[in-house]
Formats: C-alpha cells, sequence, structure tokens
C-alpha cells in the first residue's frame, strides 16, 4: 500500500493528522497543528501550531503556516490560525498567527490565494476569495467573500475590502475599498461598479441596476457622503444595497480607516 506521508516528512507527536491527509517530501508539522481529512501537504511547506487547518485542502510547495506574527506587540501569547475547507494555498505562501491572547488568524472556505501572498497577523479572509501572485496584507485586514484582489498590491492594515470587490494589480490599498467596486491605481481610486464580476455572480438585472444608481449617487455626483447615503435609502431594500449602506456607514467608524476616494467627476465610464 501507498503511504500518505513522504518517509523524509517530520511531523511532530503533539499534532493531529487525519489518516487521509497526505504530506510531502521535507514537509514539516509541528506540535499543535491540526489537520483535516484529504488535505494535501507538498514538499517543504512548514506548518506550526497552534494551527487549525480543515478537509479538502491543497497546501503547495514551500507554503509557511502559523509562524509567529511579524508584530514587535507579540510577547509570546498563545493565538491561532484557523482556516477552513477546499482552499488552494499556493507556493511560498505565508499565514502568521494572530497578535493577541487567543486571537486568530482566519481564512474561511473556498479560497485561491497564489503564489507569495502574505496573510499578517490577525488578517480575516472569508469566503471564495481570489488573491492573485505577490499580493502582501499588513495586519488586522478583512476581506469580505467574494472578492478579487489582482496580483503586486499592498494592503495597509486595518483595511476592509468589501464583497464582490475587484482591485486592480500593483495599486496601493491604504483604506476601505467598498462593496461591489471596481477600484485600482497608484493612488488607488473606485473607477466603476466592477460589473463583470457582478454580471458573473448572478445579480439580477434589477438589482445591477439599483447598484449603478447608488454608484452614480458616491462617486458621480456633488453630493457630499451624508447626502448620498440619504439618497441610497430610498433606491429600496435590497440585500446589497443595505450591505453597501452598512459597510459605508461602518467606514466612518473609529479604527477603520475611510473610504477610497472616486476619480475625477470629469471622467466618465461610456455606459453613463
Amino acid at each position: 500500500m501507498k503511504t500518505l506521508i513522504h518517509p523524509t516528512a517530520v511531523i511532530h507527536p503533539h499534532s493531529e493528522v487525519h489518516p487521509t491527509v497526505q504530506v510531502g517530501a521535507y514537509a514539516v508539522i509541528g506540535a499543535n497543528v491540526k489537520v483535516g481529512p484529504e488535505t494535501i501537504i507538498g514538499a517543504h511547506a512548514v506548518l506550526e501550531g497552534p494551527c487549525e487547518i480543515g478537509a479538502h485542502n491543497q497546501i503547495f510547495t514551500g507554503a509557511a503556516i502559523g509562524m509567529e506574527p511579524q508584530d514587535l506587540k507579540y510577547v509570546g501569547e498563545p493565538t491561532w490560525v484557523k482556516i477552513g475547507d477546499n482552499n488552494l494555498i499556493r507556493e511560498y505562501v505565508t499565514i502568521n498567527r494572530a497578535t493577541g491572547s487567543g486571537e486568530a488568524t482566519v481564512i474561511g472556505n473556498g479560497n485561491l490565494l497564489m503564489a507569495y501572498v502574505h496573510v499578517g497577523h490577525n488578517c480575516v479572509i472569508k469566503d471564495s476569495v481570489v488573491i492573485a501572485n505577490s499580493v502582501a496584507l499588513a495586519g488586522h485586514v478583512h476581506i469580505e467573500s467574494r472578492a478579487r484582489l489582482s496580483g503586486v498590491l499592498g494592503v495597509h492594515q486595518f483595511v476592509h475590502i468589501g464583497t464582490m470587490a475587484m482591485v486592480g494589480g500593483m495599486a496601493r490599498i491604504d483604506r476601505d475599498v467598498p462593496p461591489y467596486m471596481l477600484v485600482e491605481g497608484n493612488p488607488a481610486r473606485v473607477r466603476s461598479l466592477n460589473l463583470v464580476g457582478l454580471k458573473r455572480s448572478g445579480m439580477s438585472a434589477q438589482d445591477l441596476q439599483i447598484l449603478k444608481k447608488a454608484y452614480r449617487s458616491l462617486y458621480r455626483s456633488e453630493l457630499i457622503f451624508k447626502d448620498a447615503l440619504e439618497e441610497l435609502e430610498l433606491l429600496g431594500d435590497s440585500v446589497e444595497l443595505q450591505h453597501l449602506r452598512r459597510f459605508l456607514l461602518l467606514s466612518q467608524m473609529p479604527g477603520r480607516r475611510g473610504l477610497i476616494p472616486g476619480r475625477s467627476k470629469k471622467v466618465r465610464t461610456e455606459d453613463e
């Protein structure tokens, strides 16, 4: 019978590895690491605990998961990395544990983290997020489900990126990215709705039209932020619109970094 664990792999006796897990050559699994069923761990990957990894994940060559946070505030307190199911974690991805006793860096389900992505301490990545090559997430970044981040960009600490947002490559993201928007450039600006992503999601034409009106109120009118929010109230109560309003309001709370601004009102998209 073919063994699922390469003979050169090092697995700590105080780890918990499901019998169906495959472990490649020279991989290292440390103490207090738990790995769920049907997960594949590639050659030279390193997993340190405390760390919990769910089922049906694939962790590729050289990934380093569960290392101490790159944070001078960290003084050895017990913290976690928690990863859900069905994630693809590509070559040389790094995912650090959290800072703050009992805190966790959390990766949800069905995400794709491409090669050389760095996920800093206390980050939260929800479900079905795609992060392209060489993206660096600083500490406490929160990414909602189905967001898309293109390659070679940096995200400032404490930034939130909304659901189904699209961030263009090589951007510097230093403020919150609202849901459903397309952001690109340096300095980064909201350019339009993420129309391609919204259509691919199966959103109805009616809900898409409501979001188009919301976008125009926020980024193509002379309304100040408060008045634009009030105008959004008049557009209805679709789930997407409610989430957009809630995100915009929370972005103004203490501890948040505010919103990425829009581009010049002199520049309009073809369909406006």
